[in-house]
């Protein structure tokens, strides 16, 4: 791929996707697939005016290594240093740029009672910081290819030629063109032009009904709104959390959502698939779930907490979106989810509710935004995907039909 494509990408997620400001500081956490990328992009974040650039570097086989070694108390326990990194964060509010690559297999064999066990430990240490971050930094999640996330995506090629293609359709769908910039600007007006439509409808409730076997309604909160782009954080700057992005979501009430929905696609967990499954809800929780493939860790997923059996998001995409028209099923969220309408299980967003920064977080959860420790997107949507909105004035408005925008 050449260097100056690469670049023009780079600068687009530090200027577009984190928006850096003057002397900031900004972590990249990162896989160990794409190295020279990686110098590209802190090169980018300083030259947007970054005061500091962290990395953090992941590597699937290691985390297998210690969730295979270390007890569950060692894998539990937040150590002093990393609280104080955490409260580091809270204090500084450096920008976060997640850079995926992982291989959806990668921690295929791993102990999942055991990483779930950490993780649940963990969570109450961890979560009084996350709080206190929330909706206040920018951050931005992109991808890169991995050499066995590539080779997953395009299993006929050799190695290199899997990892060139998919730098093109990950540069494709991210609209890394002659000058992206510009591209990202007119996206972000179409989405929010979009959710402009839908927030002035009034709706109270969204029906779901595919030939599949999907049927079912799920409600609004009454002053949430749609969102889908760009997003302003509480400090008042504009960021784009995801880079590709082709969603206009939401964040539903929590408690009011009922029937049954059929996952369109795999899910990639935990650096696990769980394919071919099914949810049903009851009075807003997930009362039901079946798989062809790792029904238990989808189980086990929805038990996390309290909050994971309820819906965080429900978000619209169409069929014909760049990432759908594609034809690749790319074994990752941060794409899949954007080639198809999807549900959230588990954390809702606050800026979902109107004039959000007006509101505590706990004043947006007392309105209905759900709250948990994950926050999980799975693909419902199709060409056979039908969806209405029902106002609160009792009209009935067609929002999607034949897995595209009705309007």
């Amino acid at each position: 791929m050449k260097k100056t494509v690469l670049r023009n990408y780079a600068h687009l997620i530090a200027v577009k996707g984190v928006n850096i400001q003057k002397n900031q500081e900004v972590i990249i956490q990162c896989e160990l697939d794409q190295p020279e990328f990686v110098k590209i992009l802190v090169d980018e974040c300083y030259k947007a005016g970054a005061g500091k650039v962290v990395i953090i570097w992941d590597y699937q086989p290691l985390t297998k290594l210690h969730y295979r070694h270390q007890s569950l108390t060692t894998l539990s326990k937040v150590e002093k240093w990393e609280q104080e990194r955490l409260q580091h964060y809270v204090d500084e509010l450096p920008c976060r740029i997640y850079l995926v690559s992982e291989d959806p297999d990668g921690l295929k064999g791993v102990n999942q009672e055991k990483m779930n066990k950490a993780m649940q430990k963990r969570f109450p240490i961890i979560k009084p910081y996350r709080d206190k971050m929330e909706n206040r930094y920018q951050w931005c999640i992109a991808a890169v290819p991995g050499e066995k996330w590539a080779k997953k995506v395009f299993p006929g090629l050799p190695k290199g030629k899997a990892i060139e293609k998919l730098w093109e359709a990950i540069l494709f769908t991210s609209r890394v063109d002659d000058d992206p910039i510009a591209a990202w600007d007119a996206h972000n007006k179409d989405l929010h032009d979009r959710c402009e439509f839908l927030n002035n409808l009034g709706i109270d409730k969204l029906i779901y009904k595919g030939d599949n076997g999907t049927d079912f309604c799920v409600g609004m909160i009454e002053d949430a709104v749609f969102r889908g782009g760009g997003e302003v954080s509480l400090q008042g700057i504009y960021f784009n959390p995801n880079i590709p992005t082709e969603e206009c979501f939401i964040s539903p009430k929590r408690g009011i959502a009922e029937g049954i929905v059929y996952a369109t696609k795999p899910l990639s967990y935990q650096g696990q698939l769980i394919e071919g499954f099914s949810v049903r809800f009851e009075n807003g929780k997930a009362v039901e779930v079946h798989a062809e493939k790792n029904e238990e860790l989808l189980k086990k997923m929805i038990s996390m907490d309290e909050g994971a059996a309820y819906l965080g998001e429900c978000a619209l995409v169409p069929v014909n979106s760049p990432i759908s028209e594609s034809g690749l099923l790319f074994y990752e969220t941060l794409f899949d989810e954007n080639a198809a309408c999807h549900l959230a299980l588990g954390m809702g967003f606050a800026d979902s509710i109107k004039d959000f920064d007006k509101y505590t977080l706990d004043e947006c959860r007392e309105k209905g935004i759900n709250d948990s420790m994950i926050h999980v997107d799975f693909m419902i949507g199709y060409e056979g995907l039908n969806i209405d909105a029902v106002t609160r004035d009792g009209k009935t408005v067609p929002i999607f039909r034949n897995g595209t925008w009705a309007f």
